[in-house]
């Protein structure tokens, strides 16, 4: 299978140590993003987009559980974001935990100021969500979550995702799939989330893996001309 990890972060302990390795074992990881922190000036956030390697925005978006950042300051920093996205093009990252009314609420008020392109990355919501960001032209991105046995309901969603609209990823070094569950993530192992993801659709892995890369090179379009 030919293979695209549509998020994943290899300069994060445990991989970034031994990437040339990471990569090998990967082949095809097909993951260019740019990770930026939540409060990075979005001049600084502009001048960086430009740059011919990088090929989205975030990831970004509201964290509820964790709550490390005033609430407020968050969706500023979201909106900027999302505008970011607009004016260049490049698709936004989503990120989303605890907080689906108000990243549901968001993204549509700012699609309404202009259309942006974008992914809800490591997804983990709801399917009433998931209706709502792919009604706004999103993608969704499915990790190893959906091999855990206790991850019913996103089992019952992905199952159900449009085809043309659906990612695949690790978030290496995190969510190891099954069975690699306790061990440190990394793109390799997108092949066993796509292995589950087709036997859950019912439909033949090569032809999910096919799919998912088309998919992925299609929102990340700079990556057929990244040299």
């Amino acid at each position: 299978m030919r293979l695209a990890d549509s998020h994943c972060h290899l300069n994060y302990k445990g991989l970034a140590e031994d990437q040339d390795a990471v990569l090998a074992r990967a082949r095809e990881s097909g993951v260019v993003a740019m990770l930026n922190h939540p409060h990075i000036d979005t001049a600084k956030l502009l001048a960086r987009a430009a740059h011919p390697r990088v090929v989205g925005i975030g990831e970004t978006g509201l964290d509820y559980y964790y709550d490390h950042s005033d609430r407020a300051q968050q969706q500023k920093s979201f909106r900027s974001h999302i505008a970011a996205s607009r004016e260049t093009g490049l698709p936004l990252i989503v990120h989303t935990r605890d907080a689906e009314e108000d990243t549901a609420n968001i993204l549509a008020e700012e699609m309404g100021k202009g259309a942006y392109p974008g992914v809800i990355h490591c997804f983990t919501a709801s399917g009433e969500f998931a209706d709502k960001a792919l009604d706004l032209g999103f993608y969704i991105s499915i990790s190893g979550i959906v091999t855990f046995k206790n991850a019913r309901d996103l089992q019952e969603t992905a199952a159900r995702l449009p085809l043309d609209r659906l990612l695949i990823e690790t978030d290496a070094p995190f969510l190891a799939p099954v069975p690699h569950r306790g061990k440190t993530g990394e793109p390799a192992f997108v092949a066993d989330t796509c292995r589950f993801l087709a036997h859950l659709r019912g439909m033949d892995a090569e032809e999910l893996a096919e799919a998912t890369r088309e998919n992925f090179h299609r929102l990340f379009a700079k990556t057929l001309t990244t040299p």
